[in-house]
């Protein structure tokens, strides 16, 4: 039985636009009312249809439910998501796909270009994710250098867009992959949406369950340290709604 497939980018219009406190982060997106720090309420682009790479999480956590206050695994509504937001984006540029977790020869070594930017990337896209078995460990950073490879970071412009539910668990460092992104490159933007991401269950600085449920991920420092969006995304809606801004090109408002 096939999976149904179901879902405009924020463009910064500078890195001048951060904001001094929170730089542009979101807590929670629904997809009439967005809050952006620093940036306008028209979230038009001029870079939108430039070219863009999706790293994606494949891992074994994207599987969990249950303890975790999840109904179901998370993969099923990033699936939804994808399937609702990705076949307009594909429309307005160029897309490629990176997807880690699974299918390595060890817990970490799961890091898979599928293919870099092309024209009319919605079917494979969405053909990988819904065949997608998740599995494996967590290699966001790794993932996110071999995205930014992929677009020729240090010769040209290159746009990332992670969607991962949290943590780094093969050992990689996103802060200082952010660093070496800025450095090296030519104008390297990272956004990053955080998908139901977790804190520790049991943590001596957890104060109530909110702590558990609203945190952040690890590799926000991507998206402050590179100009790019943070955003939290806990429902279907907030996920699509972010996809669309951070890769779209339509104006919301």
């Amino acid at each position: 039985m096939q999976r149904p497939h179901g879902l405009s980018r924020l463009d910064k219009p500078g890195r001048q636009t951060k904001c001094a406190m929170s730089r542009c982060s979101m807590r929670y997106l629904v997809p009439f009312a967005l809050s952006f720090c620093g940036a306008s309420s028209a979230l038009a682009t001029d870079n939108c249809a430039a070219d863009a790479m999706i790293v994606f999480d494949g891992s074994g956590s994207m599987a969990e439910m249950g303890f975790n206050h999840i109904d179901e695994p998370r993969i099923f509504e990033a699936r939804r998501a994808m399937a609702e937001a990705i076949p307009q984006i594909a429309q307005d540029r160029n897309l490629g796909l990176v997807i880690y977790g699974p299918d390595g020869p060890d817990e970490c070594s799961g890091v898979d270009l599928r293919f870099a930017p092309r024209a009319d990337a919605a079917t494979p896209i969405l053909d990988a994710v819904d065949q997608l078995e998740p599995g494996g460990s967590t290699a966001l950073t790794q993932a996110v250098k071999l995205a930014a490879h992929t677009l020729q970071f240090e010769t040209r412009p290159a746009t990332i867009l992670l969607v991962t539910d949290g943590k780094e668990t093969c050992g990689g460092a996103p802060c200082a992959l952010a660093t070496e992104l800025v450095r090296d490159g030519v104008d390297t933007t990272v956004h990053v949406i955080g998908f139901k991401v977790r804190g520790s269950f049991f943590s001596w600085d957890q104060q109530n369950e909110n702590d558990y449920t609203a945190a952040e991920s690890v590799a926000r420092c991507l998206a402050d340290d590179t100009g790019g969006t943070y955003a939290s995304a806990e429902t279907l809606d907030q996920l699509i709604a972010a996809i669309r801004v951070t890769l779209g090109c339509n104006v919301l408002f």
